[in-house]
């Protein structure tokens, strides 16, 4: 009765080994104006909701403006490595926020 405990739970070792080893073969096919092509089931650098994860988002630009004063967002730009994120204060004056668009950092304010 020992052998053959010991054989199974040697087989069931063995076989969750080998599962976890196993690639996952998720692909899949879309067809469109350009014919069918094959999708490998990952995007480098991109998930389903948008932009690379590196770039700040148009609404997280807007949070980071708003932390320095920004009451009304008018319009968020984005030109090459930089966010401009336009608008008025709390007084109604215009004030102009420029971001890095990878770090969020804050590079200028202007009132």
């Amino acid at each position: 009765m020992q052998f053959r405990s010991t054989i199974l739970a040697g087989g069931l070792v063995g076989l969750s080994l080998g599962l976890a080893a196993a690639p996952a073969l998720a692909q899949g096919i879309s067809i469109g104006p350009g014919g069918v092509q094959v999708d490998p089931g990952y995007r480098r650098g991109y998930d389903d909701r948008g932009p690379p994860r590196s770039e700040l988002s148009r609404g997280e630009a807007a949070r980071i403006a708003r932390r320095e004063g920004l009451v009304d967002v008018d319009g968020v730009d984005r030109r090459g490595p930089r966010m401009i994120v336009r608008g008025s204060d709390r007084r109604g004056d215009d004030i102009t926020v420029v971001l890095d668009s990878r770090s969020g950092d804050v590079l200028d304010v202007r009132r």
